[in-house]
């Protein structure tokens, strides 16, 4: 493990109770599924550690999750006041972490990079999602007071954090991608794209 100077986290943040899923797919398989496959597109990411934070569960869905992980994987609840900072404070020490959202289970490993490396010269770097939302938020650590006044969240808005900033470079912005929040939104996976295995057996099934 990298020492805290220089250690990169990046860390899946999950509801604790699930909220939806396609026809025909129960709640908790489809939450299961999505936060499967973007767990696992996370461990697969080189110099960095992965943890995995639930908000807002109590006990049993924090050992369901913690069943989809590889052994070792810290996992860890959090209130859902502020689920993303916290989940980011309690992932260090560590020099930059990066939250990224449960349902993103086609997220391309290289769009978290970018965020690392744009957290070069940004307080805070974000991936943006085709709703308006916020598929990943990057910041270092210890986080800037700024950020802590704004609580990001993954409903944040791209246009919230740039009329808050305290100059011009202080929020980076990654690609965009998308989330998978709706029935709708599912026209946004590409069945040729590798992975997200979970959520694509789920899909298959009559």
């Amino acid at each position: 493990m990298a020492a805290s100077n220089d250690r990169r986290v990046v860390v899946l943040v999950v509801p604790g109770t699930p909220t939806w899923a396609p026809p025909g797919r129960t709640p908790t398989a489809w939450h299961h599924a999505l936060t499967e496959d973007t767990y696992e597109l996370l461990a697969d990411l080189a110099q960095v550690d992965v943890a995995v934070a639930v908000v807002a569960g109590d006990e049993p869905s924090v050992a369901a999750i913690r069943d989809l992980t590889w052994p070792g994987t810290p996992v860890y609840g959090v209130s859902g006041a502020n689920p993303v900072l916290e989940a980011i404070e309690l992932a260090g020490p560590a020099a930059a972490v990066v939250a990224v959202s449960y349902d993103v289970p086609d997220l391309p490993g290289l769009l978290i990079g970018k965020l690392f490396r744009a957290l070069g010269s940004a307080d805070i770097a974000v991936t943006p999602a085709t709703d308006g939302s916020l598929a990943a938020i990057g910041v270092n650590l210890p986080i800037a007071s700024w950020v802590q006044d704004a609580a990001p969240t993954f409903d944040s808005t791209l246009a919230e954090l740039e009329a808050v900033k305290p100059r011009r470079h202080a929020v980076a912005i990654g690609p965009g991608w998308h989330r998978l929040r709706s029935a709708a939104d599912l026209a946004q996976l590409d069945p040729g794209l590798e992975g997200w295995d979970a959520t694509r057996s789920l899909l298959r099934r009559p």
